[in-house]
């Protein structure tokens, strides 16, 4: 089988979901997240997209149901042992599927949760869901649970980790000598892209954000390219992956001159990633990393340029977004602590004069003061 753990680290995982639902009183789970079965089974698959649901019951025992064409890829990346295919069909509705599948496991009555905070149900699908559980058992949201279990990496995750940056690193390397005057933006992607696949590593759970001139403020990728002006201006956000483990980097890079405003707005976002890296410590909370970076913001004048979140967790993620949960925003109580892999990030877009600035990286939380997981500086790039 492709599975990239040792089996004692996936029977480590399904023990402590164990523990999380018996302290809960569930008699089973309803696992809807693709990465939630990655972490605890290692099924590998896109086909998310359509109805599947991987049941977890509380003595560990666990039974997938999915489709045909998902038949062989579970049997061939994952440890799990039942499989139940639902049928294409005219009208199919494998809520019902489903439905009888829990009676087939004696869960009938019993009290189970369902992981509905994820792209992997739709809430077209949820309704069916719902309205084939709403008199079967007592029903549960179960979001997160996994997913809080999965913000505590283990050993052999961190190393995913460290190979992912290592890849981020290359991406970033094979993107510099391009960074010039009529430079393309279309190189720059593929040969960022082409390097971590030539890696080893993965596609990424969302697409690299490439974009320059008036672009370069934007926080997401869209679809066209352009060359690189004389002075120019290019924004960067991309991941390194390995076995879907993501380790995200970002940066502005110019071409030509720095300006005074993009000088500005370089020493704000350094000081800015460098407060938050202070703050990344086990006596601190995720909304005390932010407050770090609002602070700096403000101190610098920036406030109304900056976005309302500086980063979030990363791990194994599938489509549509490599971002996890907690993320850096005002208030979020959860606490930083060890063995967590961060990706904090500073994003300056100042549209009054068409003016970009970001800069990110990612950390690994340790006992003490977090850990860069990039073999980069900080310093501004201009080429």
């Amino acid at each position: 089988m492709a599975l990239h753990f040792e089996r004692s680290e996936f029977d480590a995982r399904r023990d402590r979901l164990m523990i999380e639902l018996a302290e809960r009183k569930l008699d089973a789970i309803l696992l809807f997240a693709q990465e939630s079965m990655y972490w605890l089974t290692g099924y590998d698959t896109f086909g998310f997209c359509f109805f599947q649901c991987l049941v977890v019951k509380a003595d560990g025992s666990m039974t997938l149901l999915t489709r045909s064409a998902d038949l062989r890829q579970a049997r061939n990346t994952s440890i799990i042992e039942n499989v139940v295919l639902w049928t294409d069909r005219e009208g199919a509705n494998p809520a019902i599927d489903l439905r009888n599948l829990l009676n087939e496991l004696d869960l009938l009555g019993a009290r189970i949760g369902v992981e509905y905070d994820t792209h992997g149900l739709t809430a077209y699908n949820g309704r069916r869901l719902d309205e084939q559980l709403q008199t079967f058992g007592q029903i549960a949201d179960a979001s997160g649970i996994v997913g809080r279990l999965r913000l505590f990496k283990s050993p052999a995750e961190i190393l995913k980790v460290e190979k992912a940056a290592a890849l981020s690193d290359d991406a970033l390397d094979a993107a510099l000598p391009l960074i010039k005057q009529g430079g393309d933006e279309a190189a720059i992607l593929a040969a960022m892209q082409g390097t971590v696949l030539a890696g080893g590593g993965d596609y990424p759970a969302n697409e690299f954000i490439v974009g320059s001139g008036p672009d370069a403020l934007l926080c997401r990728y869209k679809a066209g390219r352009r060359k690189l002006n004389k002075n120019d201006q290019l924004t960067l956000e991309w991941a390194g992956v390995f076995h879907h483990y993501h380790a995200p980097m970002m940066c502005t890079a110019l071409t030509g001159k720095a300006s005074k405003r993009h000088q500005e707005l370089f020493e704000a976002a350094q000081a800015a990633l460098l407060a938050i890296e202070k703050t990344l410590t086990p006596d601190n909370t995720f909304g005390d990393v932010f407050d770090a970076h609002a602070r700096t913001m403000e101190a610098h004048g920036l406030t109304r340029h900056r976005l309302n979140a500086c980063g979030y967790s990363v791990g194994a993620r599938f489509a549509p977004s490599w971002m996890d949960m907690p993320m850096f925003y005002q208030g979020n109580q959860e606490p930083i602590a060890p063995n967590m892999t961060l990706f904090a990030h500073v994003i300056i877009m100042d549209s009054e004069t068409e003016t970009a600035m970001t800069l990110g990286r990612t950390y690994l939380t340790t006992e003490s003061q977090a850990r860069s997981l990039s073999r980069h500086d900080l310093d501004l790039i201009v080429k």
